[in-house]
Parts: C-alpha cells; sequence; structure tokens
C-alpha cells in the first residue's frame, strides 16, 4: 500500500450538520434570554471537547446550569447529538470507502465526549478508515499543530505525502502550516476531484468502481 494519505474532517464533511435551532428552542422554553446556554455550558462544552468531562457530568452539569428535570436533561441532550451527528455525507462516504487499499485513510474531528461511540453505531466510520483521530481523547482541538501531528503519527505517514480535507478555514490553513496538503470542503464534486488530483486517479473512479 501506498503510503499517499488522505485525512477527513467528520462534521460538515462526511457529515451533514445544519444548524436545527436547538438551543434557541430550549431558551424559549425555559424563558431564557438568548445566548444563556452557551454562557453557561461554554465552560462545559469545552472540556466535553478535550475529554476534561465525562458524559454523565455533562448531564450534571445541564442539569444544574440550566434548571433541568431528569427528562428534560434526557430531551436535551438529545437535541444536541441530534445536530451533533447530523446525516451522513452518502457521496462522499461512497466515495472514499472505495479508496480503501489505494492510499491510507484516517480521520481527525474535533469532536465531544461520547462521540465515537454514538458515530461508530450510526455510520461505521472505524470502518471506512483506518484511524480516527478525536480532539476528546487526546485533549487537543484543531487548529492546534498538534493534533496533525498527532493524525500523522498514528497513521505513522509524513505529514508531505497527506491530503487534509475540513470545512473550517482556519483549520484547512493550520494543516498547511504543518506540512500538509489541504483542501477546504465546500461540495463533494470538488472535494473528489482534489483527492483524486491528489492520489493521481480519475475522480470518476474509487477502488477499480466508476461512481455516478
Amino acid at each position: 500500500m501506498t503510503e499517499t494519505c488522505v485525512i477527513l474532517d467528520i462534521g460538515g464533511v462526511l457529515e451533514i450538520t445544519p444548524e436545527t435551532g436547538w438551543v434557541r428552542r430550549w431558551e424559549e422554553r425555559l424563558a431564557l434570554p438568548p445566548g444563556t446556554v452557551h454562557e453557561r455550558m461554554r465552560d462545559v462544552w469545552k472540556a466535553g471537547s478535550i475529554g476534561h468531562i465525562s458524559e454523565h457530568d455533562v448531564e450534571w452539569e445541564a442539569a444544574s446550569r440550566l434548571g433541568l428535570d431528569a427528562r428534560q436533561v434526557e430531551a436535551f441532550m438529545a437535541d444536541l447529538w441530534a445536530e451533533y451527528l447530523g446525516t451522513p455525507n452518502e457521496e462522499l462516504i461512497a466515495y472514499v470507502r472505495g479508496l480503501r487499499g489505494s492510499c491510507r485513510l484516517g480521520i481527525l474531528s474535533n469532536s465531544f465526549v461520547g462521540a465515537r461511540e454514538r458515530e461508530t453505531e450510526l455510520y461505521r466510520f472505524d470502518e471506512l478508515v483506518e484511524r480516527i483521530v478525536y480532539s476528546h481523547e487526546i485533549g487537543i482541538e484543531k487548529p492546534d499543530p498538534r493534533a496533525f501531528e498527532a493524525a500523522c503519527a498514528d497513521l505513522e505517514v509524513r505529514p508531505e505525502d497527506c491530503l487534509f480535507i475540513d470545512d473550517v478555514a482556519v483549520n484547512v490553513e493550520a494543516a498547511r502550516a504543518s506540512g500538509m496538503r489541504a483542501h477546504l470542503f465546500e461540495d463533494n464534486a470538488g472535494t473528489i476531484a482534489r483527492i483524486a488530483a491528489h492520489l493521481n486517479t480519475d475522480p470518476r473512479v474509487a477502488g477499480g468502481v466508476r461512481l455516478g
């Protein structure tokens, strides 16, 4: 297998994750001013993204800070995960699946405690790529250069051999600064073409299977 590598983000790339408005709906339900939920939960969100808090403690903090009963906490967290997980980007996932065996494949994702279990159950990303690096498991978020170093180390590849795909410009810039090639995800067609160029293949073909 060649050491050429493709590393992808999850939210906004492999998952389609539009804002659902769930936070504002909860603020209206609880008669709270706009912005209150994030203001009260900001440090909890941060702790969850770098693995400094458990799911149980996230729920406890939500109940305490927002005045939620047990049933409300369950509904609140369900709304959080519904937006977080979105829906699968089927076209891109199918293309990446077809690349297995032709290059190294990985995921580097800013995440939240509990994400691996849910995304594995729903989308089987563990079967799509060789390695998944989650911020809540390594304690580091993009665009910190150490996140990109961790992904390369996990895949045992050189940064210069990697193409990184993300939908956030600052993360793309940070990947380039770390020595990777990088592409800002805007749509599937452009992203598939960029991956194909990196691998020097026909963008309509992945793993010997013609797409479209």
